[in-house]
């Protein structure tokens, strides 16, 4: 495996976040109309449609060591999932991406409070300056603060113990069995939510929605694009060292708001653009101080 190629990696990762970034901007568009329960259920059906293709085509069998690792990082992995699509219904992509991207910072949190991580002042400052930077990005005006205005940090938390998970849980799984298990959860919680929902005439309230030929559209394009951007993420990592790698990911923020701007006219303003600024230094702080830590009790 090819791990000495970092402008390769960058190039890989800036494209698959770029293409996430992009149609990710459509969910609002769908949330106008639609339901976020019909949205993950369909959205799941096509990704195992076309994993299915790749794996008759590639004559590969899929294989699952531990499944109650794999179920617990699907289950948290989802629930993150959930909540970021569910925070597109009422906020621009960019605020709900830097919720989630608040990811590294609560895996450096929960490190020290369940396995004892040592850290040192870097990775504190760290966590200090990402959070200054969520609350620049969530909502400036302090008059405007409400519950909902911190949604999407509670996605950076559930899909930061899914990291935790993949390493801890599922070290053996390999990447398709791992993506595959997250959409079958994604599936449930859509399937559930048309069951259980409906009557209302919000993205969460909604329950089944028949799609309009529109919706079908944009449900293909999140669809193949998702499963696009996973892949060239993968092969991304597959190009550098992982520490390394993951600090391409943050470009996802700024690709958020440029498409966010361009295509919808959402302006998240200077400060706003700073706490994206902040928020991507953390976690790019907290990742390449994590390089050092190969020994048993890093401390940096």
């Amino acid at each position: 495996m090819e791990t000495n190629r970092p402008l390769a990696s960058a190039g890989v990762i800036l494209t698959a976040m770029a293409i996430l970034a992009f149609v990710d901007q459509y969910v609002s568009v769908i949330a106008e109309t639609s339901s976020l329960w019909t949205f993950h259920l369909l959205r799941s059906a096509m990704m195992f449609a076309l994993a299915g293709a790749f794996v008759a085509v590639a004559r590969r069998r899929l294989r699952v060591h531990n499944w109650r690792g794999l179920l617990g990082r699907s289950a948290f992995n989802s629930t993150a999932m959930m909540i970021y699509f569910g925070s597109l219904g009422f906020m621009p992509v960019a605020q709900a991406a830097a919720g989630l991207f608040t990811a590294p910072i609560w895996i450096l949190l929960f490190s020290v409070g369940l396995f004892g991580l040592r850290v040192g002042p870097v990775r504190i400052a760290a966590v200090f300056i990402g959070f200054v930077g969520v609350l620049l990005v969530l909502s400036p005006d302090l008059s405007e603060v409400t519950p909902l205005t911190f949604v999407p940090a509670a996605a950076g938390a559930f899909y930061a113990v899914s990291a935790i998970a993949t390493r801890e849980w599922c070290p053996r799984e390999r990447a398709l069995e791992l993506t595959l298990g997250i959409f079958a959860f994604q599936a449930c919680w859509g399937l559930g939510g048309v069951l259980l929902t409906g009557g209302g005439d919000t993205f969460l309230t909604r329950g089944w929605v028949m799609p309009t030929p529109e919706i079908w559209g944009l449900l293909v394009m999140q669809a193949v694009g998702s499963l696009t951007g996973v892949v060239l993420l993968v092969r991304g990592y597959q190009l550098a060292e992982a520490s390394l790698a993951s600090v391409f990911e943050f470009s996802v923020l700024l690709f958020s708001a440029l498409f966010g701007w361009l295509l919808l006219g959402q302006v998240l303003g200077p400060l706003g653009l700073a706490g994206l600024g902040l928020i991507a230094l953390a976690g790019s702080l907290i990742a390449l101080r994590g390089r050092t830590g190969a020994g048993k009790v890093p401390v940096t």
